[in-house]
C-alpha cells in the first residue's frame, strides 16, 4: 500500500542524488518526477559545476523502474517558469493528495497557492545550522566531546581523546599572536598533531583564513613533528562556473581574481616572517607562488587526486555540496592536516542553503570523532573598525 505521493524538485535531487531511495523509503512511497524536472536536469549537465551532480541523479533515476514521470499539458513544455509548469503537471497529474519535495522556499508558497502540500527534504535539513549551534564548547554539565572545550572558572579548557588540558598560554605562530580568546583556541586545534580536520564557521573579518594560512606555513616551513611538505588552497567559485575555461593562463592564473584576499594575506604573513620557499623567486616584485609548496586549485582539479602529506585549506566550504565535501574529503591520504573554513551565514550556491551545505554537513557527522574538532569564531575585534561598527550593529 502506497502511503505518500512525493513529487520531488530539481534542487532535493541535485543535493542529494540518493534521495528518492531515501524519498521512497523500500516500496512504502510513491516517487513522481515533473517532466520540467528531467529538462531541467537535461539543461544542468552542461554545468560543469554541476555535471557529476547531474550523472549521478541520471543514474538513480535509470536504476528505479517504478518512478512515474509526469508529462507536461499540451502547449506547456519549454514554456513559461519551470517552478510554475512543475505546478501545472502537478494539477493536470490528478494525483491524490501530491507532497512537493523541494528546498525552494518561493516555490513552496506556488505550491500552497495551489493547494499542494509541500515540504523541505528531511534529510538535508536537520537543523538550522549544525555549525552554528556546535560552537565547540560543551555546557559546564555536559560530558565532553573529544578534542571540545569547556568554560571552567571563567576560562578554556581543552579535552582532547585523553585527559584535558587547562589553555592558560598564548600561541604565536608564523609571528602571528591571536587577538581573542577563540583565534588562540583556533590555532590550538590547527596546530594539534591528532587532529586531522578542523572546521571553523565565523562571520567575514574574524581572521580564520589568516590564522589556517599562519599555521599551514608553520606546519609546512617549520615544524619538525609533522611531515606536511605542501599547502594546497582549494575553493569553491561558484560564479566562474563553465566560463572559467575561457579565462587565460593555468589554473592558478584563472583562480586568482577569485582568491586574491587569500595572496593579500599571505604576502601579508611573508613581510611578518620571510616565507621565500613558498615563491618561485621571492627577489621579484611580483611574487609567483612555487608549486612545490604552495598550490592553488579550484574544486573539479581535486578529482582523481591523492594528497598526502600536505595542509588543504578549503575556504567558503559552504558553498559545497555533502556529495562534493564527500568527494574531496575522500582525497586525502596520508599525512593530511585539512582546515575547512566558511559562514553558512554566507551560501553563494544557488542549490544549497544555510543548513544543507558542505561544512553543516561536516560539522553534523564528523562532530564527537576522535580526530576531528570544530569551533565557532567569535570576539569583539575583527578585521577592523568598520567591520565591527557593521557587525555589532546587526547591519
Amino acid at each position: 500500500m502506497v502511503h505518500k505521493n512525493f513529487v520531488v524538485d530539481t534542487n532535493v535531487l541535485l543535493e542529494n542524488p540518493k534521495s528518492i531511495r531515501s524519498l521512497r523509503n523500500g516500496n512504502e512511497n510513491r516517487i513522481i518526477l515533473p517532466y520540467t524536472v528531467l529538462e531541467e536536469l537535461d539543461r544542468l549537465k552542461r554545468d560543469h559545476r554541476l555535471s557529476h551532480l547531474v550523472a549521478q541523479t541520471v543514474r538513480e533515476i535509470e536504476s528505479d523502474t517504478n518512478i512515474d514521470i509526469l508529462r507536461p499539458s499540451p502547449g506547456q513544455q519549454g514554456t513559461g517558469l519551470s517552478d510554475d509548469r512543475i505546478i501545472e503537471e502537478i494539477i493536470s497529474s490528478g494525483i491524490t493528495e501530491p507532497i512537493l519535495v523541494t528546498n525552494d522556499r518561493i516555490m513552496q508558497i506556488k505550491a500552497r497557492m495551489h493547494n499542494i502540500r509541500s515540504e523541505y527534504y528531511r534529510d538535508s535539513h536537520p537543523y538550522k545550522s549544525e555549525s552554528q549551534a556546535y560552537t565547540g564548547f560543551v555546557e559546564p554539565d555536559e560530558e565532553p566531546l573529544p578534542n571540545s572545550f569547556r568554560w571552567e572558572e571563567g576560562s578554556p579548557v581543552f579535552y582532547p581523546r585523553e585527559g584535558r588540558r587547562p589553555i592558560e598560554y598564548q600561541h604565536q605562530v608564523w609571528g602571528v599572536k591571536p587577538r581573542s580568546v577563540y583565534q588562540n583556541l583556533a590555532m590550538e586545534l590547527f596546530l594539534h598533531p591528532d587532529i586531522h580536520v578542523t572546521s571553523v564557521q565565523s562571520e567575514a573579518g574574524y581572521g580564520k583564513t589568516y590564522l589556517a594560512l599562519a599555521s599551514a606555513l608553520h606546519l609546512v616551513l617549520e615544524a619538525k613533528e609533522v611531515p606536511c611538505r605542501k599547502i594546497y588552497l582549494i575553493k569553491p567559485v561558484i560564479e566562474i562556473g563553465s566560463k572559467m575555461g575561457y579565462l587565460p593562463g593555468d589554473a592558478e592564473e584563472k583562480m586568482a581574481p577569485y582568491v586574491r584576499y587569500v595572496l593579500d594575506l599571505l604576502y601579508k604573513l611573508h613581510d611578518i616572517r620571510p616565507a621565500n620557499r613558498i615563491f618561485q623567486d621571492p627577489a621579484k616584485d611580483r611574487f609567483e607562488l612555487n608549486p612545490k609548496r604552495f598550490e592553488i586549485l579550484p574544486l573539479a582539479y581535486i578529482r582523481g587526486m591523492n594528497i598526502e602529506d600536505a595542509v588543504v585549506i578549503v575556504d567558503e566550504m559552504q558553498n559545497l555540496s555533502r556529495t562534493e565535501t564527500r568527494s574531496l574529503l575522500t582525497r586525502m591520504g596520508e599525512g593530511v592536516k585539512c582546515f575547512c573554513l566558511g559562514d553558512t551565514r554566507q551560501v553563494d550556491n544557488p542549490y544549497l542553503n544555510e543548513s544543507n551545505n558542505g561544512l553543516n554537513w561536516l560539522v553534523k557527522r564528523l562532530k564527537g570523532m576522535k580526530h576531528y574538532a570544530h569551533l565557532v569564531l567569535k570576539g569583539d575585534t575583527s578585521r577592523g573598525p568598520i567591520t565591527d561598527m557593521v557587525i555589532q550593529s546587526g547591519l
